[in-house]
Formats: C-alpha cells, sequence, structure tokens
C-alpha cells in the first residue's frame, strides 16, 4: 500500500526522495496499541475492491525566470513577581538576540549594520521620484494596458517635445523594463513538471498521460526579504513571549504569544543546545481554491500563500507584504466518469501533498542549523525555521491531514458523533501507530484515516500537520455555521411548523424587515433582502449584524437564544485580543448554542443531530487560542483577500491565453513595486504611509523583556465636526431654530452654555441663563475616531467612521445618525451610556472659546439590563407632554463616544409594502441597540 508518493527530480535524483520512501515509516510512539480507541464500524467502506494505484512521479525543475511571454514545557505554569504589572515574560533561550554576518552574538547596545550600500539619495533603476511614482500610477493602482500606456507616452512626448524634452518613458517595454530591474523584493519564480510513471498502455486514463506544471517561489529565499522588510520593524516579535495582564491572567494576541511557539522553541532548544539566541520563524501556510470568471468559462486556480509568525496580526491582516503567494498548485481534471474513482482521488491527493514538500524543501536545512539573516530593526540574526501554522477551509483540511471526508482533522471523535464532543487529539505519532497496526479498511471505516497520504510534513523534523491546522473564522464559522446552517435552518423551521405557504410569506417579511435596517457606516445593505444566489464572506457577515431583529417575532425564544449564543462566540473569538475571562465566556457562548440548537432536533429540522465538520470544529477554539493567539490573525479571510491581488486581477490584465505564466509576472513586479517603496520609505526618499506604532510597553534587553514596564494609553475616541460648515443656513439661534423648525434649540444652546461654563453648579439658574450672540455655524457631519483593532482600521488599530446630520442623504431622503453619548464614565458599557439621534451638528463662539455642539432627541433605556431572549438592549424614544414631543438636549461633541445603530423592535405584523428604511428611525416605539454592528459595539454595548 502507498504510504507517500515517491518523487524524483531530472538532474538531482537525491534531491527530494520522500524520507519515509514507499514503506511506512512509523515514529517512536510511547503507549501501547491497546491504549487507542476502538469506535464503532461505520455502515460503510468507500474503498474499492482493489487497493488504489501507486503512482510514482517524475518532477522536473526548470529555474530559469519567466519572461514577457509567459507541549513539554508550558508557558502558562511560569511565574512571574508582580501581579499587579503588566508583563510580557519572553523565551528563556530562543531570544532572537542580534549577531553578525558569521552569527557571532553582538555586545549589548551595538550599532546596526549599515542595510544600504551605495548612494542614499539614490532612485535606481529609475531616474527620480516622478519615474518611480508614474511607474506605481500605471502599473499597480491604475493598472493601465499596454496600448493605453504607449498613447500616453506619445502624448506626453508631443507636449514635451515643445520644450526639448521627452516624456519619462518611451513605451510600456520601457516601463515593464525599469520595473524587472529593480532588486528589491527580486524573487523569481521557477516551474518543475510532475508526471506519473507508468507503462504506456491504451487502457491508462488521460489523468495519468498528462504532464502537470507546478510554479513556486523559493520560500527560504520569501522569508528572507520578509525578515529584512523594515516596514515590520516595532510590529515584529523577536521571541515567543507570554503576556500578563495586570491582574495576573494570562493573553493571547499575536501569533508569538501562543503555546504553539513557546512549545516549539522549548524543542529546538532540547533537541540542539547550541541554538541559544537564535530567532523562531514560524512558518504559517495557506491554500484555497479560487475560481476566476472568465469569457470561456470559470477557471479555477490553487494558489499557495507564505507568511511568517513574527509580524504582528495587524500586520498579516494588512495589505503590506506580510502575507505573498509562493506558489499555483496542479489541479488534475478528468471525465466525470472517474469523480468516484478511487486511484484518481488518491492521484491528486499524493500530488498535492508531493507538490507542497517540493516546493518547501528549501525550508527543511534551516529548520535544524540556524541561517544568519537581517531582521527588520536592521540587525543580524541566526534564525531558525519551523513550519507553524496552515490556514485552510475544512475540505482542504481534510486533504492536507489525510482524513476521511466528515471527520475531524483535529481529534478522533466519531463522525455521527460530532455534536460538541471532543476525543483524543490526532498527531502524526497517533496516526503512525494505527496505521502499523490496522488494515487500510479498517483505518479508514473506524479511525477516518486514510491511509494512501502521508502529509507532507512528514518530510520536516518537528512537524505535524493535525497541530499546524488553524481556526478558520470565515469558512467555518461565518459561511459555515451562520449561513449554511443556522439561516437555512431557520427557514426549514418556519416551513416545519407554519407550513411552505405561511413560511414563505414569513420568510419574505424577513427580508423586507432586513431591507429596513436603517443605514450605518459601513453595513452592507440588503435592499431585496436576501434572495440572491451568489453569497460571499462580506455578505454573510453583513447579515450576521441585522437578522436577530428581523426574525424575533416570527421563531420562539429558544431559536432566538440559538442565534444570540452562536453570535456572541463569533464575535468573541474574533477579537484582536483574549485573555482567561474572554475564554471562559467563549465556553460559556458555546454551551449556550449547544444547549439551545436543540430546538432544531426536536423541531424534526436536524432529526439526526448535529453531527457537522465545521460545527464541531467550534469545540476547539478555545484550544487553538492558546495555541496560536487570536484567530483574526490566522482567517482564511485573509488568503481570500489575497485571491483578488494574486489571482482575479492579474488574470483579468492577461490576454487570457496561457494565463498563468502572465499572472505570475503580474505578481512579480507588483512585488517590487512594493519593495522598492519599502526601501525608498526607509530611506527617507519617500513619506511613510503609516506611522510606526508606539512601542507596547516592552524592551528587547540582555535578559528579554523588562518586567512591570506600563501599558500603553491610548485615546479611546475622539470627535470633531467636518472642516467646513453649510453655506446657506441662518447665523443666529433663533432664526436658524425657525429655519429648521427646532423651537427648542435657543434655550437648550443657553442651558448647554451654563453647564459649561459652571461644571459643578447642582442647578440651573433659569433666571440668569448666558446668551449666545456670536455667529452660528452648522455642519452636516462630523467625524468620529476610536480604537477597534478588531475591526478592519488603520493605522494602530484606529478606526474612523462618518457620523451624518443631513437633510438631503444621496439627494434622496434625510439621515440622521444615532450615537453613543457617555454621561457617567464610571459605569461600564449601556449603563454609562444613552442613545442620541443627532439633529444638528453647530458651533459658536463665546468669550473667545469655540464650543463644538449637538442636538439630539434623546432615547432612554428600557429594562436595567439587555433583553432576555435577544440578549440585546432596548431603548425607546423620551417624550415629554400630552402630545409626545421629544425630549432632546444639546451636548458637547466630546461627550460622543461614536456613532450606534439601531434596529426597530418590529412587532407582529408585517412591514406595509415599500416601506424605506430612511423612516425607520421615526415611526417604531422602540428599537433594539445593535451590539453586532460591528466588533468595537460589541465590546463596548454590554
Amino acid at each position: 500500500m502507498l504510504s507517500r508518493l515517491a518523487c524524483s527530480f531530472a538532474g538531482c535524483p537525491e534531491t527530494f526522495i520522500s524520507q519515509r520512501g514507499r514503506t511506512k515509516h512509523i515514529r517512536t510512539y510511547h503507549g501501547s496499541v491497546d491504549a487507542v480507541p476502538n469506535p464503532t464500524t461505520a455502515d460503510s467502506n468507500p474503498h474499492s475492491d482493489s487497493d488504489p494505484q501507486d503512482f510514482n512521479f517524475n518532477f522536473n525543475f526548470d529555474r530559469d525566470l519567466i519572461s514577457d511571454d509567459c507541549a513539554d514545557h508550558d508557558p502558562q505554569t511560569e511565574g512571574h513577581s508582580n501581579p499587579h504589572q503588566s508583563q510580557y515574560i519572553p523565551h528563556p533561550h530562543l531570544r532572537g538576540d542580534p549577531c553578525d554576518l558569521e552569527g557571532n552574538r553582538l555586545p549589548p547596545n551595538a550599532p546596526k549594520p549599515a542595510r544600504y550600500v551605495g548612494p542614499q539619495d539614490s532612485w535606481a533603476p529609475f531616474g527620480d521620484q516622478a519615474e518611480y511614482l508614474l511607474a506605481d500610477f500605471l502599473f499597480r493602482k491604475e493598472e493601465m494596458s499596454a496600448p493605453n500606456i504607449d498613447f500616453l507616452m506619445e502624448l506626453w512626448a508631443f507636449k514635451a517635445a515643445k520644450y526639448e524634452e521627452d516624456s519619462p518613458f518611451k513605451s510600456h517595454r520601457e516601463v515593464y523594463a525599469t520595473i524587472d530591474a529593480i532588486r528589491a523584493g527580486d524573487v523569481p519564480w521557477q516551474c518543475f513538471s510532475v508526471s506519473p510513471q507508468h507503462d504506456l498502455d491504451s487502457d491508462v486514463p488521460r489523468w495519468q498521460q498528462t504532464e502537470y506544471q507546478v510554479w513556486y517561489r523559493d520560500p527560504d529565499a520569501v522569508i528572507q526579504a520578509m525578515l529584512a522588510n523594515p516596514d515590520f520593524d516595532e510590529q515584529f516579535d523577536y521571541t515567543p513571549y507570554v503576556h500578563y495582564d495586570q491582574s495576573g491572567k494570562r493573553r493571547w494576541k499575536d501569533f508569538m504569544s501562543g503555546n504553539y511557539a513557546w512549545r516549539k522553541a522549548n524543542t529546538i532548544y532540547e533537541n540542539d543546545p547550541s541554538t541559544e539566541g537564535s530567532m523562531y520563524v514560524g512558518v504559517i501556510l495557506g491554500s484555497d481554491k479560487t475560481t476566476v470568471s472568465v469569457a470561456t468559462g470559470h477557471v479555477e486556480y490553487h494558489p499557495l500563500y507564505l507568511s511568517i509568525g513574527n509580524p504582528h496580526n495587524c500586520v498579516r491582516r494588512a495589505h503590506r507584504n506580510a502575507v505573498t503567494p509562493i506558489g499555483f498548485l496542479a489541479i488534475p481534471k478528468a471525465d466525470r466518469k472517474y469523480d468516484n474513482d478511487v486511484q484518481f482521488r488518491t492521484f491528486k491527493r499524493q500530488l498535492y501533498h508531493s507538490s507542497l514538500a517540493a516546493i518547501l524543501k528549501s525550508l527543511e536545512g534551516p529548520m535544524t542549523t540556524p541561517i544568519v539573516r537581517r531582521c527588520p530593526d536592521g540587525h543580524f540574526r541566526r534564525v531558525i525555521y519551523d513550519l507553524a501554522a496552515f490556514i485552510a477551509d475544512y475540505p482542504e483540511q481534510v486533504m492536507l491531514a489525510g482524513i476521511v471526508q466528515n471527520w475531524c482533522a483535529k481529534c478522533t471523535a466519531l463522525p455521527e458523533d460530532l455534536d460538541g464532543s471532543t476525543a483524543e487529539r490526532r498527531s502524526q505519532e497517533y496516526n503512525d501507530v494505527l496505521v502499523e497496526t490496522f488494515n487500510s479498511e479498517v483505518l479508514w471505516d473506524q479511525y477516518g484515516i486514510d491511509d494512501d497520504i502521508v502529509p507532507f510534513t512528514n518530510d520536516f523534523p518537528r512537524a505535524d500537520i493535525h497541530e499546524m491546522l488553524s481556526p478558520d473564522l470565515l469558512h467555518q464559522v461565518i459561511k459555515g455555521c451562520f449561513k449554511d446552517h443556522l439561516v437555512t435552518w431557520t427557514g426549514e423551521y418556519l416551513k416545519e411548523v407554519h407550513g411552505e405557504a405561511r413560511a414563505n410569506e414569513i420568510i419574505d417579511d424577513i427580508d423586507h424587515r432586513i431591507a429596513a435596517t436603517p443605514a450605518f457606516p459601513g453595513l452592507r445593505r440588503f435592499p431585496e433582502g436576501r434572495r440572491f444566489k451568489q453569497w460571499t464572506g462580506d455578505d454573510s457577515k453583513a447579515l450576521m449584524k441585522v437578522y436577530i431583529p428581523a426574525t424575533v417575532e416570527y421563531v420562539p425564544p429558544q431559536l432566538v437564544a440559538c442565534l444570540s449564543a452562536f453570535l456572541h462566540f463569533c464575535y468573541l473569538v474574533r477579537r484582536s485580543e483574549l485573555g482567561e475571562d474572554s475564554l471562559a465566556e467563549i465556553k460559556q457562548a458555546l454551551h449556550h448554542f449547544h444547549e439551545a440548537r436543540e430546538i432544531f432536533r426536536d423541531s424534526r429540522v436536524r432529526p439526526k443531530g448535529f453531527a457537522l465538520p465545521r460545527q464541531h470544529l467550534m469545540v476547539h477554539y478555545i484550544h487553538l487560542i492558546q495555541e496560536f493567539g487570536a484567530p483574526n490573525g490566522l482567517c482564511s479571510s485573509i488568503t481570500e483577500s489575497h485571491h483578488i491581488t494574486a489571482v482575479k486581477k492579474p488574470c483579468r490584465r492577461s490576454n487570457r491565453y496561457e494565463a498563468l505564466g502572465q499572472m505570475l509576472l503580474t505578481n512579480q513586479r507588483l512585488d517590487k513595486l512594493a519593495a522598492a517603496r519599502v526601501d525608498f520609505v526607509a530611506r527617507g526618499l519617500l513619506p511613510a504611509s503609516h506611522a510606526p506604532p508606539p512601542r507596547r510597553g516592552l524592551d528587547f534587553v540582555d535578559e528579554g523583556f523588562e518586567n512591570g514596564a506600563p501599558d500603553i494609553e491610548r485615546v479611546q475616541g475622539s470627535v470633531v465636526l467636518a472642516r467646513s460648515p453649510q453655506r446657506g443656513y441662518p447665523r443666529t439661534l433663533e432664526t436658524l431654530a425657525a429655519h429648521l423648525q427646532q423651537p427648542n434649540l435657543p434655550l437648550l444652546a443657553c442651558e448647554f452654555l451654563a453647564s459649561q461654563l459652571n461644571p459643578e453648579a447642582a442647578l440651573i439658574d433659569w433666571n440668569d441663563l448666558p446668551q449666545i450672540d456670536g455667529p452660528i455655524s452648522v455642519f452636516h457631519s462630523a467625524v468620529a475616531t476610536f480604537s477597534a483593532p478588531s475591526d478592519v482600521s488603520g493605522t494602530h488599530g484606529m478606526h474612523r467612521e462618518l457620523i451624518r446630520c443631513t437633510p438631503s442623504w444621496r439627494r434622496k431622503h434625510p439621515r440622521y445618525d444615532c450615537v453613543f453619548i457617555v454621561e457617567d464614565q464610571e459605569k461600564a458599557g449601556m449603563r454609562g451610556m444613552i442613545i442620541g439621534r443627532v439633529k444638528l451638528f453647530f458651533s459658536f463662539l463665546f468669550e473667545g472659546v469655540t464650543y463644538p455642539c449637538v442636538l439630539i432627541d434623546r432615547f432612554s433605556r428600557m429594562g436595567r439590563g439587555p433583553d432576555s431572549v435577544t440578549g440585546m438592549w432596548k431603548v425607546k424614544p423620551e417624550i415629554t407632554g400630552a402630545h409626545g414631543a421629544r425630549v432632546q438636549s444639546v451636548e458637547h461633541v466630546d461627550t460622543i463616544l461614536r456613532s450606534a445603530h439601531l434596529i426597530p423592535v418590529f412587532g407582529s405584523g408585517p412591514l406595509p409594502d415599500g416601506f424605506h428604511f430612511a423612516h425607520s428611525l421615526d415611526v417604531f416605539n422602540s428599537y433594539y441597540v445593535n451590539q453586532y454592528a460591528d466588533h468595537h459595539a460589541h465590546e463596548i454595548v454590554f
């Protein structure tokens, strides 16, 4: 039986032979076979009567550059001296000590070696700054076609001829040649071909006669470029560490804060003490098929991405060259009659793993012997590589782990018993003992192991694919559990209870409610509800934010509780930093979800239960957070976003004929332009696109981090009015009040001024209110800036959003957004805030001081806590008098924290036809405060 596909390379037959050869290689396993669980036999055996064919492949390498034409030691046991100070405890051995080019450790405070040789003001290969910016604009930003570049240069030359000058480039060929001459970021693409070894026979299927090409870049060279990138400076970890907060509790954030990096660093040092002072570099891989729609049909590509664990998660999530494609794997195709063919399935898996092992071959040596590399701070260090994590969705995890479909890649839980239970963790040692003990049929049926496949990690030291598989928020939780499961099951529940006709009416009204959700910054709208076929990850994320209020009156409380517990779990694990308290919340939310989802079993929607791998994987999240840090740093949304820049856009820029070679060349040029920008910024020739982050209260010294360093204090939020006031408004309070039909404005503004002038006064003297005589400036918007690292945010996790207050938004309807007003800073969450709907942004001058203000309609909280069914706070408009006039107040803009999103409590009746979302904040009696509007809202609304 084939255990690992045997490979040979033309010209170097011994450079890539599987370490395991064609026989099972069993690692030492401490324990008896009797200790291995023996689950019951599955119902069917998907194997054919005969064993799958053994495939031998020839690998032929072409190294030419493509042309224009084509846990023994748990860190949680480490104590620390003072529990009242935040501490970062570094690894005691793999510290990342600076060294010279020969690997000799430098003394403390040694000067950094010169990074650049030659003139510091050189723009080579460009003539000057303008040439670089023009080439970058044409190729990267504008993506201008070659004929259009030629036309533009001709026009430029014609105009410049009057001044006896010439255009910067003569044609597109000169633009491309100049970009190709950039030395920074130059990691060429290479190719090897793979062909099954077989006896030519007329009966051999076509897929066995095909030669497959795999394009790749040397991963060691790619990592070398990443390590030397000065753009990562001060957002880069040189050693695994353990972080304790001021209460002495463990926290997890970036990859190097996890147990995996610490444990692997221990193993490296214990196996070879000469690695003392080296820098641990965990290699993070990711792969996922993607489809490009072109005129001739859908074309599939299978890119392989690489990152390293040292840059912080915020860097990896941003487009800052911390994630890059290093390969395009072959996708074997065959006739439909081979769709269920065991031999073809085995061939595809063997080709996949052998290609990965071949691509990563250059990392094998540096995984045992440190090599010297320059780092972002300019110092050299001895670095040692380690295969650390693999980002993949569930189908890819099945192929990577060599397991049977519907089994878990992380544990041995039976496929019919995945209802939240966990079993013994899978490992390569565990698999090796099973493979040595049982035959293929037992392995497949009872243990979910496909012994025809030995994972590529078997060719590398310390690597175990089962340990490497990381959490996948996008495909497992958001698109899988929420959209494919819960939303679908809710529709089926309605049909089961009400019948199909009535259920369709309810679902239509749910769609109308979703379409009637008020506008909010960054919220994707569903004008026609959910009735569209092509769902993206962003669509699923947007639906999560508004789904509960739209369905709450049509489903029983237990189903709402199920949705609420799931969303709470999802938003908790998505946070950028998690502590022990957060893990306890995650465990509790998951427990509540498992209890509440039983409604789908009781209602016969899921009569057989919840043996679903994607839901089962949620039970592993607490362990995976402890292993790898916050999941948002390893989510497949990172690789999905790179599909656009690495696959889809380059494909659209090609001529569609043998597009892959053109796509690779485009990727290479984009990498060179990005590397050139980093180089020019580092030399001071270009301004930085983002400022360096503040230090997080730790320093690298001989003993590691300085204990007790203070945490960084960041501004939590600030709001400023628009730069320019609006024209056409009256300039006095009285006339402005009449113009806006806000008769209470003058009195409220004077009361506000009195409270500002005498904030200590318990009561306001109504007979002695100050008078505002200065001119009034009116604004239609304000900008809120606040720290929201869990959301898609800018430098240092700061997020900016626009708060609108305009009588005509997009020339159709008025838009008056809602905001959080902080009234009591001593109270946490909603208990210290109220909701206000902005009716006017204005400012006035009094005694030389400018007062930026906001007129709001006030909302009051309903109840002392969140709603017991939805888990969301409810508010209602404050009214006064017999006519139900809205209670208003004027507040300083500094009391605004940020925008608030309210969703109506729709009630039991359907919405009228044609109801527009612009009126949603005007006609309902109560509202939910949407804590799922974004991740920052989830953190502050509790």
